[in-house]
């Protein structure tokens, strides 16, 4: 399955080392501004090479608008966008061609589909996401218009905890680290590893301000299931925590409860969800990454014909996928937002009277 959502919805084309890679989004309104110097800078906040804590791959992501627009205005027709790649290096990958990669998805795409792209991953690579963030932008877009926003940033590396959570900062940032008191012990943990030849994983965390109470579709398409459902198809993602997550198995209902005043909730353990559907507080949500598997370390694995082999790495590779994963699952949780804003638009007769009466 190669597309997203129900009413806002978009399809995602391309492989790493393929032409080029693009989207289709369709369930745009007709009238949202399209800003297509917004939409590059969210490319640019994704692109590969820009530090030196990311792959060396030198990518411009330029986006390019095919279709939907007109006068920079949507039109309500499919938005078509492609980015050309630019800078592969396909020889780098001649040495897996009957490999497969620990910790990758060579064995499991090779098991499935009985062929596989080797150069890079092909359609597996992250590098698909940024066909993600083109349609995240458009999303965001939208959002704009209703005074939702969406920010993201890096709470964890190797272990090491953020304390506080300025996602102003995070714009910041090299590494988009929350809390600049141990932003440069979080760049030594990514930077050891590296010169060790190997990786380290880390946490993403997303907050959404703004939205209204009563999005959510019970019972088989709530918010947190496919908040969950969406960051746990992205590369590298291994687990998702909605509020306090796993801390609440710890705690006691007299102490997990977000009590409710005329004021609003006095707290906001469940992260803005409550059986499925919004609550109006804030969304808070926990991405958690596994370290990059692509690492300069000698490793054993089989070939195609299930013989044992010994695999070298060769190629430029993020040692922290976590870094540019965060802004992947940001654009992710604004296509979420959108479908349901869109979806909730039929669940009272008012709404409909509003707009046809």
């Amino acid at each position: 399955m190669n597309s997203f959502g129900e009413r806002f919805k978009f399809t995602t084309f391309g492989e790493s080392h393929g032409i080029a890679l693009g989207c289709i989004v369709d369930g745009v309104p007709a009238g949202i501004k399209i800003d297509e110097e917004f939409i590059q800078s969210e490319m640019d906040r994704r692109k590969p090479g820009k530090t030196k804590y990311e792959t060396q791959r030198k990518e411009s992501d330029t986006i390019q608008i095919l279709s939907g627009v007109f006068e920079g205005k949507s039109t309500g027709t499919p938005i078509a966008m492609i980015l050309y790649n630019e800078n592969q290096k396909s020889k780098d990958y001649s040495n897996v061609k009957d490999l497969f990669r620990p910790g990758h998805a060579d064995f499991t795409y090779f098991h499935k589909y009985g062929i596989r792209d080797y150069r890079g991953g092909g359609r597996s690579s992250a590098r698909e996401t940024a066909a993600r963030v083109a349609a995240g932008a458009i999303a965001k877009l939208v959002l704009k218009e209703l005074h939702i926003s969406v920010e993201s940033g890096i709470y964890e590396i190797g272990g090491l905890k953020s304390e506080i959570l300025d996602f102003d900062y995070a714009k910041q940032s090299e590494i988009f680290a929350l809390d600049k008191n141990i932003e440069q012990e979080q760049k030594d943990i990514i930077k050891n590893a590296l010169n060790s030849h190997d990786s380290v994983g880390g946490v993403a965390v997303v907050k959404v301000t703004g939205v209204p109470a009563g999005l959510g579709e019970p019972m088989y398409h709530k918010l947190d299931g496919q908040i969950a459902s969406a960051m746990m198809g992205l590369n590298a993602v291994k687990a998702v925590e909605i509020g306090d997550g796993v801390e609440a198995s710890k705690s006691k209902g007299s102490l997990n409860n977000d009590q409710i005043t005329s004021s609003g909730f006095t707290t906001n353990h469940s992260g803005g969800i409550l059986g499925g559907i919004s609550n109006g507080d804030e969304i808070i949500t926990k991405i958690y990454f596994k370290p990059t598997p692509s690492i300069f370390c000698e490793q054993k694995t089989v070939d195609i014909n299930n013989e044992d082999k010994i695999y070298n790495l060769k190629g430029r590779h993020d040692p922290c996928v976590a870094l540019r994963g965060s802004i992947v699952c940001e654009s992710m949780m604004s296509a979420i937002i959108v479908d349901m804003l869109l979806l909730n638009m039929n669940s009272k007769i008012d709404y409909l009277k509003s707009v046809y009466n």
